[in-house]
């Protein structure tokens, strides 16, 4: 079925995941999303990191139950995959021109016009997160808030860059290879998680193996050439205003790049959260880490889960420590915080 208005072109059709895929035709190319949810609701939109949809993304922090409590029933989800990875796509032909970080970022509007959504809350993992602190700073009264996790905001230094050649390199002559899919692997998730005590390979990591046989190589390439391209966001960081939420796996490749970015935004309004022996992807590792941090940052905005006891202070959660004021609601913390696992570099 195709629904059209203006110069934006929809194909809609019923998925098995309790949504409705649209497959945005903007001036940019064509663009993948997945709505979840009642769309009357407030949006929350989503990006995934490089070689990832919103399946192998999002589906481990979107299914624990604490966070469906939370997020699903204050929210209509907008799941919006880079070009070309979403479930069954086609090879991006070769003759459509490579897109910048701009340009993906100005996707991300286009979406937002066609659905008649005046402002979001936006959460983006790594590559996906990066794309959408650029949305937030070209659209500033679009977004109410960020969630980041594992964020990049330099450009990439010489190492990184050098390694996302080598990486584009496999992708053209070998597509999803086995060491392609190693190197991606180490870039999700910790070594901890990778290797456990029995030497065997977790399911969550054979899962996403799997996962990553189903993308096209080519078209997870034109997401790496615009990443590995993009630019240093730094000194614009300090002129993004709306509240920011940062997690950090203590064991991603870009453990420094978000705690860089931290530092350089206005600790009123930003807080990190630093995650033990955790790799970049937390949405997936340990999705219980982010409830209480995302919990308390929603507060603010006056998103409550469905359930008014605190079930998610449970063993194995990780609690932040202190988080600045201005990100809560005085008479929010029925929740006792300890900082066991979590760090918060922001000072009460």
């Amino acid at each position: 079925m195709a629904v059209s208005s203006g110069s934006t072109t929809i194909d809609i059709d019923l998925i098995p995941f309790g949504g409705k895929e649209f497959l945005v035709k903007t001036s940019k190319g064509s663009i993948s999303v997945m709505v979840c949810g009642d769309q009357e609701k407030p949006a929350l939109i989503t990006y995934p990191d490089m070689a990832l949809n919103y399946i192998s993304c999002f589906q481990g922090l979107l299914l624990y139950p604490d966070a469906a409590s939370l997020l699903l029933h204050n929210f209509c989800i907008y799941h919006i995959d880079a070009p070309g990875h979403e479930l069954g796509a086609d090879v991006i032909p070769s003759d459509e021109p490579l897109l910048s970080v701009d340009d993906l970022a100005d996707q991300v509007v286009e979406v937002l016009d066609f659905f008649g959504i005046r402002q979001v809350l936006c959460l983006g993992v790594t590559a996906g997160a990066y794309i959408l602190t650029l949305f937030a700073m070209k659209y500033k009264e679009r977004v109410l808030g960020l969630i980041l996790v594992s964020p990049l905001c330099r450009a990439p230094s010489w190492t990184e860059w050098l390694y996302n050649k080598v990486l584009k390199n496999l992708l053209y002559f070998y597509g999803m290879c086995g060491l392609l899919k190693e190197c991606l692997l180490q870039r999700y998730f910790s070594k901890e998680h990778r290797c456990n005590v029995e030497g065997a390979e977790p399911d969550m990591t054979l899962t996403c193996r799997r996962l990553l046989d189903e993308r096209q190589s080519l078209n997870v390439m034109r997401f790496l050439l615009a990443i590995n391209n993009r630019r240093d966001l730094t000194e614009s960081l300090k002129n993004l205003r709306c509240k920011t939420l940062i997690f950090a796996g203590a064991s991603s490749p870009f453990h420094a790049e978000s705690v860089h970015m931290s530092a350089k935004m206005d600790k009123k309004t930003c807080a990190l959260v630093e995650v033990k022996a955790c790799g970049s992807l937390v949405t997936e590792e340990k999705p219980y880490a982010m409830i209480i941090p995302i919990e308390i940052f929603l507060m603010e905005f006056g998103y409550q889960r469905v359930f008014a006891s605190c079930s998610s202070s449970t063993v194995g959660s990780s609690p932040p420590g202190r988080i600045a004021p201005e990100l809560l609601s005085p008479q929010s913390l029925g929740i006792k915080l300890k900082p066991v696992r979590t760090r918060v570099n922001i000072e009460i």
